[in-house]
């Protein structure tokens, strides 16, 4: 298992167009993918769970990846975090 600390960058935090860029950048990879903030976890390649899971601006998450692919999908969605979802 593989897993990273990450900052939600982009004012707006995480609404339809990131979870949308999350989801599609999640299902690229055979690894199950887990975001998760404070006690609550969800799936990476859910989109509703992504939305619900109301992360916003400055909220601490937890990339976490079971798999083949596990370290590169986790890079992959540090990356997508990192750029603002190339918002900003």
């Amino acid at each position: 298992m593989t897993e990273k600390q990450v900052q939600i960058k982009n004012r707006a935090g995480i609404h339809a167009r990131p979870a949308a860029l999350i989801v599609q950048t999640a299902s690229k990879f055979a690894s199950k993918i887990l975001l998760q903030k404070d006690h609550e976890t969800i799936n990476a390649k859910s989109i509703m769970g992504i939305i619900t899971l109301g992360a916003g601006y400055e909220t601490e998450l937890t990339i976490r990846a079971d798999g083949p692919d596990e370290s590169d999908a986790v890079d992959a969605l540090y990356k997508l975090f990192e750029s603002k979802f190339e918002e900003e």
